[in-house]
């Protein structure tokens, strides 16, 4: 029986319109199962693993059924931590993208209050929280639930472990009668099942069991890297490893030609695989990869299903999988026939849950991988041109040139190794043998929990700090505005200054500006730079070279204490140091297209 897709499941014009802009293709186990059940009014419990796209499996169903008029709480969904509450509220938003006048409100501890507080009174119809905060709020009489219409208890055995579960039981007593509940967990411990049995009653139940078994010939690694440094690092990557045929997976349609396309114009042989083309171009797409005339192949899961090239010796998960059972499947793409296979999987900071759910399911732990420097790739561009050279003295009919040569030689009173390297700085203008590679902040320290010791780059994620008395504890990631003396100085870095239409008036503080930027940019907060205040608005020095669609973002979309940023380049701002001093701009590295010399 043919697996269903979106439309079929009943969701409204507007939030399937949204999946149809996000590119995604079928749904996943879980919300094929959860979708049905909650656009029915139904109560649900969920038994499944992080990773199996619950996220979807509620917010789509739930955004259905919402009444955009109506500016109080209509869903509520907990979560143990503010890193989780984040990503929740940002999948809310972005599958209401076609909702006229809609608002979602994160809410979690960890934070200035105030803020929340504000965008509580202009009404949102999502709120998404932290058990404790929520409690808070419910106590100061700031959130009503009085006209909510639904309840989602989020990664409940976590809340269970991390001592929130009186809490969570607090919040469902003060929850309308009439009001559907949904509670996903990866465990159904007896606590759980109490809660399951006092307050969601006649509910219907799914189980999504993990398939997923270990891997056998594929080497499984993972490379920390924010969202807007994946390109670079994936060029990196590819100048380093010895590969013959390439699997790159990303999630949507829209997004397979946008990297296809990037790695042409950097000089690599890549082509798009997605639903959207016909199966005669699938079909031409796949010879071309297994007769050699490709040597990447970027694609999404619904086109690479069934795929089997035995040259495909690597396969990249450009954006991580949010199914694990679709991780397996990916990179059993490679490691055919007998022979060894490569995956490498990228992984943005707030995506760590995600990684260690893959390990879990998989029952593998996957390899840090640094990020090849630049000494790496000059030795690799170097290789590759005395190869070149060799290749073209072997050549017979040489003696035209020699001779050309040697008379330019004494002509200008040269050596023969003057002119040769002449045009070797010639040859390699468009791809330089020692390129000047910036360092990317990769983010490489791992969040390992209770079971190993972290970095000092995640402890501000990742760690757990002892609960207050009535069982709060700090959120996760909560970022503080450090001390200039105390931040790390990068002297190399450009910087500019930006305005943003948010000050003192708004109840802005340092921090709140810290957190968002470092939030929606993935800018570490290491490198933000001088912050001034003034009643209306706010300046802040950041990273020159920020890309165009990050400072897009940041411009029409990032709110600070519910105020729209705005941010502007704040008018002839060149770059200088972190010592404030002006800076010349260097020359811009060529992005020419170059041919791709990486063929076996």
């Amino acid at each position: 029986m043919s697996s269903p897709d979106f439309e079929s499941l009943g969701i409204t014009s507007p939030v399937l319109k949204a999946v149809q802009q996000l590119g995604y293709e079928q749904p996943t186990p879980i919300q094929a199962q959860s979708i049905p059940i909650l656009l029915s009014g139904e109560n649900l419990l969920g038994v499944a693993q992080t990773g199996t796209g619950k996220t979807a499996a509620f917010a789509l169903p739930l955004l259905s059924r919402i009444n955009s008029s109506q500016k109080t709480p209509q869903i509520l969904v907990l979560t143990p931590t503010r890193e989780l509450a984040i990503q929740v509220a940002e999948a809310f938003q972005t599958y209401a993208r076609n909702l006229k006048g809609f608002h979602v409100l994160p809410v979690y501890g960890g934070t200035d209050i105030r803020g929340q507080l504000r965008g509580l009174q202009r009404g949102a119809q999502v709120i998404v929280g932290t058990p404790g905060r929520i409690l808070d709020h419910i106590k100061r009489r700031s959130l009503r639930l009085n006209e909510l219409n639904a309840l989602v208890l989020d990664e409940a055995d976590e809340m269970l472990r991390m001592g929130f579960i009186d809490d969570v039981e607090t919040i469902l007593a003060e929850t309308p009668d009439t009001c559907q509940r949904a509670l996903f967990s990866a465990t159904m411990p007896p606590t759980i099942r109490r809660v399951v049995k006092k307050y969601l009653g006649d509910v219907k139940e799914i189980s999504i069991v993990s398939k997923t078994k270990t891997v056998e010939r594929i080497t499984q690694r993972y490379l920390m890297v924010k969202g807007h440094q994946k390109m670079e690092a994936l060029t990196r990557i590819l100048e380093v490893e010895d590969f013959d045929g390439m699997l790159i997976f990303v999630r949507t349609k829209s997004a397979t030609a946008e990297v296809a396309e990037k790695l042409e114009a950097r000089g690599f042989s890549a082509a798009a695989l997605n639903g959207d083309l016909s199966q005669t171009l699938r079909e031409r797409t796949v010879n071309r990869l297994k007769r050699g005339q490709v040597d990447i192949v970027v694609a999404t899961d619904v086109a690479a299903r069934g795929l089997d090239v035995e040259r495909i010796s690597h396969v990249v998960n450009y954006d991580i999988p949010y199914d694990n059972e679709a991780y397996v499947h990916r990179i059993g793409r490679t490691g055919r026939a007998g022979r060894e296979g490569q995956a490498i999987l990228f992984v943005a900071p707030k995506e760590r849950r995600l990684l260690r759910s893959i390990e879990q399911s998989t029952r593998q732990s996957l390899t840090l991988m640094e990020l090849p420097t630049g000494e790496q790739v000059s030795d690799q561009r170097v290789q590759q041109f005395q190869d070149r050279v060799l290749q073209s003295l072997e050549v017979k009919d040489l003696e035209k040139f020699r001779g050309l040569l040697e008379k330019l030689a004494e002509e200008n009173e040269l050596s023969m190794a003057d002119i040769a390297a002449g045009l070797a700085s010639q040859l390699q203008q468009e791809r330089p043998l020692f390129p000047n590679l910036a360092p990317l902040d990769t983010g490489s320290g791992r969040d390992r929990g209770e079971h190993g010791a972290r970095s000092e780059r995640g402890r501000g994620r990742g760690e757990r700090p002892e609960r207050g008395g009535r069982g709060e504890r700090p959120e996760r990631g909560g970022r503080q505005e450090r001390p200039r003396q105390d931040r790390k100085q990068h002297d190399d870095i450009d910087m500019v200054t930006y305005r943003m239409e948010v000050g003192k008036n708004h109840g802005i503080m340092p921090k709140d500006i810290v957190g968002a930027i470092a939030n929606e940019a993935g800018i570490d907060s290491q490198n933000i730079g001088r912050i001034k205040l003034s009643d209306d608005y706010s300046t802040v020095d950041l990273p020159s070279g920020m890309p165009k669609d990050i400072f897009q973002h940041l411009k029409n979309k990032v709110r600070v204490c519910q105020q729209p940023m705005k941010l502007s380049l704040l008018g002839d701002s060149k770059p200088r140091d972190r010592s404030g001093e002006s800076k010349e701009r260097g020359t811009k590295p060529s992005t020419s297209p170059r041919k791709n010399t990486h063929k076996k």
